[in-house]
């Protein structure tokens, strides 16, 4: 692989890994999102990383059950559907009006996709 795009890789990775790590102390910032494109960009760049991100004992069965078997958990679904129910009520309540159909719209495309993955 060419060292420019491997080291774009890694970049990424390391980005995607700060942002999941931020995840853990900011409210409705997710982590385990930002972990498994940390993993991807890794897997690109530098395997033996990834395969550090797996091997997480928090987030590693999160990041291989969606590896494996493109699978979410219960618990990460009713989070994940939970959160995003949260944001249209901070959006109806801040910004109002058709500025609702935003976080609606997400709520409803994302939130069916996440809830129809196999646990």
């Amino acid at each position: 692989m060419h060292k420019a795009r491997r080291a774009l890789w890694i970049v990424g990775g390391v980005v995607f890994v700060g942002i999941g790590t931020l995840g853990i102390f900011v409210p409705l910032l997710p982590t385990v999102v930002f972990y498994l494109l940390a993993a991807w960009c890794f897997s690109n760049s530098h395997p033996e990383w990834a395969e550090r991100l797996y091997a997480h004992p928090k987030y590693g069965p999160h990041l291989v059950a969606w590896r494996d078997r493109r699978a979410i958990s219960r618990k990460g679904k009713i989070a994940a559907i939970l959160t995003m129910s949260l944001s249209v009520a901070v959006v109806w309540f801040t910004a109002g009006g058709w500025w609702t159909l935003i976080p609606l719209g997400v709520l409803a495309t994302v939130g069916t996709w996440i809830w129809t993955r196999a646990e």
